[in-house]
């Protein structure tokens, strides 16, 4: 049943990956992710070393499925095997930021002379860390890394004041 729709992901030495129902876990030297795949008419296969992703029928919508899929899967793999990294930037001109990480939240005080610190959620098995004017954000789960890096640089969005003249904030500045 293999169409030329069919996408193949290689999985690379040192990873394994199992398939039970429709959850897909991967396992590697960094650690363990798992996540279910359904959408009808769309089949995942494991095979020697690959891992087939095919669509029953060829219609628009699970073409685009299989491509959906398969980089999801590929992702997964990456994250076990070599892991997401995001650095941010400490950016400030007018009151010097205390940014600090208690438990699963980021807390960011002094922000525009606030009194109250602003709070940003870390998810899932996601790391961050802080040092001088810089922060680190770092995990297995490309997704949870992404929205991390993205709930803190919400968290110091400028309102109520020129962006211009106030360009205090954290920042993304590289992902790998």
């Amino acid at each position: 049943m293999v169409k030329e729709i069919a996408r193949k992901i290689e999985i690379p030495e040192g990873v394994s990956v199992s398939l039970s129902q429709d959850v897909l876990t991967a396992r590697g030297p960094k650690g363990t992710v798992e996540r279910t795949f359904w959408y009808p008419g769309i089949k995942i296969e494991l095979r020697e070393g690959e891992v087939l992703v095919d669509a029953e029928s060829s219609r628009k919508e699970q073409k685009a499925m299989v491509g959906t899929f398969a980089s999801h899967i590929k992702n997964l793999i990456i994250g076990v095997s070599e892991g997401f990294e995001c650095k941010m930037s400490i950016v400030y001109a007018h009151f010097p930021m205390q940014v600090k990480v208690e438990g699963k939240t980021l807390f960011i005080g002094n922000f525009l002379g606030e009194k109250k610190p602003r709070i940003a959620k870390i998810l899932g098995e996601t790391k961050v860390k802080v040092s001088g004017n810089e922060v680190t954000v770092t995990g297995i789960n490309k997704e949870d890394v992404g929205q991390t890096a993205a709930n803190i640089e919400q968290k110091t969005k400028i309102k109520r004041f020129d962006p211009r003249i106030f360009q205090d904030g954290i920042y993304i500045v590289q992902k790998a």
